[in-house]
Formats: C-alpha cells, sequence, structure tokens
C-alpha cells in the first residue's frame, strides 16, 4: 500500500495545494521522504475558522441521539478501514504494525464510548426557594468551536480523544496533528466526512504550529483549546488561551515512577515491565521509567528486565516479528545520547543498549542505567524515548519520597502482594493515574489526565467529554 497525499479539509473540501508552500514527510525506519504535506496559510486559517463557526451552530442544535448515529457510523468505517490504517500509521510514525493495528481499534472504542456517553448528559433539578418559579434546571451545553492540536506519539489515539470528546458534546472542531504523522488523522477525519458529518464541524489544517496555534487561539471563534505535548509549549499555549478567556485542556507529559516492593516478584514484574516500557520506543506520556525496586527483589528485577530488553526485536515495523521500531526522528536519537552520555559520565551504569544502530532510520537500542545519580538530567527530564532507570530501596517512605519528588505527576505504578501496601501506594503516590500491579492505566472509559505540571484537565472517559462542555442554569418562573 501506497502512502496517500496528504489534504487539508476546510468546509468538507479537500485541499492538496495552498499558496504557502509544502513540507516533507518523512519514514522513521529508512529516512526517506514519503510524502509532501500542504501548508495552511492565513487564507486557510480564515477559512477554516468561518466553518467551524458555521459548523458549530449546525452541530449544536443536532439532536444528541442524532449526532450518535453518524459519529457511530464513524468509528464503524474506522474498524473497517484498520488494517488500512495502520499501516499509514507506521509508515509515518515507525511503531510496529500489531501496535498501530491495536491503536486504530483502540481509537474507535474511544471514540464509540463518548458518542455513547453523550446521550446520558443529565439535567440536574434544583428546588426553587420562590413559588412563583416553576423550575430551575443545570444544564450541559457544548462549548463550542474547538482547536485541537495532537502530537506525533500516537497519531490515532490521541486524535480520537480530542474528537471524540468535542464532536460528542456537540463542538466543532479544528485539529491540527503533528506535521510528522499527518495521514493517520486525515483518515480518521475521512471516516467522519463519510459518515455523514455536517460541512464545518470537522476541519483539518498542517503546516507551521506556532503560527496556527497562535491564530486559533486569539480568534473570538475558538472557545477551547486541546492539546497534547510537552510541558514547554503546553504552558506557552496556557499562557495564550488565558490571555483570551479560552477554556483549555493540555495533557503534557510524565516521568513515572514504579515501585516494586519487598513481597513482590521481581523477575515476574519486570517481564510485565519490559514491553510496557518499550512499547512505541519508550515514546509514551505514561511511559514507567524510574523503577525503585526493594534490595530483596533488585537482582531478580534487574536480570530478568535487562535480558528482555536485550531480547526485543528491533526493525522497521512492517517488517514481520518487529517488537521495537525506529524513534521519530534524528533529533531524538541524538536527544537520547545525550541523556545517556551525561548519565553515565556523573557515575551511572550502562547495563544494555545505550547507542545508536548503525542502520538506515532513527533506531536507538533499548537502554537500561543503573544507579544513575540525581544530578543526571535523565532523572530529572522526561526522556520520552527508550530509556529505563533502576535503583534500589531499602526504606518504603523514602522510595515514595523520591517517586513524588518530580514536578511531574502523570502516571505512577506499584507491585505488591499486601493489600495494606498497595492501598498505601494508591493513596501516596501522587500522579492523575495510579497502577497497582499492571501498566494499564489507560482505557476508553477511565480519565486520562495528570497533576502538577503534568497538565490540566482529562481526556477520555466520562471526564473527557464534559470537558467539552459548559453549565447553564436555566430558571422559570411564571
Amino acid at each position: 500500500m501506497s502512502y496517500p497525499a496528504i489534504q487539508l479539509l476546510i468546509d468538507s473540501q479537500w485541499i492538496a495545494r495552498t499558496g504557502s508552500g509544502t513540507l516533507p514527510i518523512e519514514n522513521p525506519a529508512d529516512g526517506s521522504v514519503l510524502g509532501e504535506l500542504p501548508v495552511a496559510g492565513e487564507t486557510e486559517l480564515r477559512a477554516a475558522l468561518e466553518a467551524a463557526q458555521r459548523g458549530f451552530k449546525i452541530w449544536s442544535r443536532t439532536l444528541p441521539i442524532e449526532r450518535f448515529r453518524i459519529i457511530s457510523k464513524a468509528t464503524h468505517l474506522i474498524r473497517e478501514r484498520a488494517p488500512a490504517i495502520a499501516r499509514i500509521l507506521t509508515m509515518e510514525q515507525g511503531k510496529p504494525l500489531a501496535e498501530a493495528l491495536r491503536e486504530v481499534q483502540l481509537s474507535a472504542d474511544i471514540i464509540e464510548f463518548l458518542a455513547e456517553e453523550s446521550k446520558r448528559l443529565a439535567s440536574r433539578g434544583v428546588p426553587p426557594r420562590l413559588p412563583n418559579v416553576l423550575s430551575q434546571t443545570v444544564v450541559r451545553i457544548p462549548v463550542g468551536p474547538v482547536a485541537a492540536f495532537t502530537p506525533w506519539n500516537f497519531p490515532a489515539n490521541l486524535p480520537a480523544r480530542k474528537l471524540g470528546g468535542a464532536l460528542s458534546a456537540g463542538c466543532s472542531v479544528i485539529i491540527k496533528p503533528d506535521e510528522a504523522v499527518p495521514a493517520t488523522c486525515m483518515e480518521l477525519v475521512r471516516a467522519f466526512q463519510d459518515a455523514g458529518l455536517p460541512a464545518g464541524v470537522l476541519n483539518m489544517l498542517l503546516g507551521r504550529p506556532a503560527e496556527i496555534s497562535s491564530t486559533l487561539i486569539a480568534s473570538p471563534v475558538i472557545a477551547k483549546i486541546s492539546f497534547t505535548g510537552s510541558v514547554p509549549v503546553g504552558k506557552l499555549l496556557g499562557e495564550q488561551a488565558a490571555r483570551h478567556m479560552k477554556r483549555y485542556t493540555a495533557e503534557l507529559g510524565g516521568h513515572a515512577p514504579v515501585i516494586v516492593c519487598a513481597d513482590a516478584d521481581g523477575a515476574a514484574v519486570a517481564r510485565l515491565a519490559v514491553p510496557a516500557k518499550f512499547r512505541n520506543a519508550g515514546q509514551v506520556c505514561a511511559s514507567p521509567i524510574r523503577f525503585l525496586v526493594h534490595r530483596s527483589q533488585y537482582a531478580a528485577f534487574r536480570d530478568a528486565f535487562v535480558a528482555g530488553a536485550n531480547a526485543l526485536k528491533i526493525g522497521p515495523g512492517l517488517e514481520e516479528g518487529t517488537q521495537f521500531g525506529p524513534l521519530i526522528a534524528q533529533r531524538r536519537v541524538d536527544e537520547m545520547q545525550r541523556f545517556v552520555d551525561d548519565a553515565v559520565e556523573q557515575g551511572g551504569a550502562l547495563l544494555c543498549g545505550g547507542k545508536r544502530l548503525p542502520r538506515p532510520g532513527y533506531f536507538y537500542t533499548p537502554t537500561v542505567i543503573e544507579n544513575a545519580p540525581m544530578t543526571a538530567r535523565v532523572q530529572t527530564q522526561e526522556p520520552f524515548g527508550p530509556i529505563a532507570l533502576l535503583d534500589v530501596f531499602d526504606d518504603l517512605d523514602a522510595a515514595i519520597e523520591r517517586a513524588n519528588a518530580l514536578p511531574y505527576a502523570l502516571a505512577a505504578y506499584g507491585f505488591t502482594h499486601d493489600l495494606n501496601l498497595a492501598h498505601r501506594l494508591s493513596q501516596s503516590l501522587e500522579a492523575g493515574m495510579v497502577g497497582i500491579n499492571h501498566f494499564g492505566v489507560s482505557q476508553p472509559e477511565t480519565p486520562f489526565g495528570g497533576l502538577k505540571e503534568s497538565g490540566l484537565g482529562q481526556e477520555s472517559g466520562l471526564e473527557g467529554l464534559l470537558g467539552y462542555t459548559e453549565l447553564k442554569l436555566v430558571s422559570i418562573a411564571a
């Protein structure tokens, strides 16, 4: 299957060429150019905003059951087209095809759950205090046109959360996926268009991120901004949103700790941890990174973890049997090497990996570092790549304190067979999502979001849907 021609979508019209030029799209598995994307300029931005404004007037007045029917048809098309979309995803993002297929299928589940929940958004009656007041009702209404920005690491999953929540709530959307992975989002958008979404309700732009984001956020048309990405960019967009009093949701990454208690089976936990850590080559915001293991379990955990990391089959995502694909770009390979060199120079022990593979593409080996000092960058800055840190602890209180020491608080994990310890970890670990004895904290039905500098608000789950609504009190007197 060939890579599709990339187009913008504005007011239900596909646009293959603009007056602002093009940008190349690379295949991270070999560095070749897959295609080009049209850059949205002032003309396209203005047209998309006008379309979203018109689309919102139509879609917000569409009955929830009718919105559900159209969205449900789109999820059917996504599932039907999942094998083809997954191949496109792997071509532009690099992850193994099996991971890509699961992601596309899960994206349909995310959208479908949000659409189902939208049929049940309940109003709340409030008893009046005055005899002439007949009723008082608190209702949820769609917030308005949404500007949604998604990164490159999950090209289907992350747009699905935003599209599912916004469209199900009755909002129109302008979505801008990362320019490294435009085709996957384009295919999701195409499914909505083919399902019968009215013109202007969903628009897709591509181009120069700073220009697009600043223009959309400043526009009086946009009522809500939803962003997934780095902490620095998330703060910048949050500041812009605040200046215009715009609603803002941000999911900004993490540096997840894992506490392995003395009563856990160190080797068994390691076998669970390896696929969780190195999924998508570690390019996962909720990825486990800092493994704090009780001394009694440390040797068994370390040996099993290193063996598992070394056993991963590395290769292009479309190659059969691949378990670990390339990083997204050369800049990420360079950044991994800087993290590793800094940690080793400061006394950390490199147990495996720590180098780029001598082959085409952006392949960096699964890397495990033992006892990196707290002064090492990788201990306090999110690597967002295939680097795992192993450390020993003797005192659980000290391990919890260390786990909570960073400004990141997206996900955290703990392993124990002791019910009391399980509750203690769940209450003590500072994170928006805490997994005890497993790593699967992200599901369509559950909210995804962090504390501290890891973000504002949630996506997915009922909470993700509510984030695209406002409250209105309706009080009626005789």
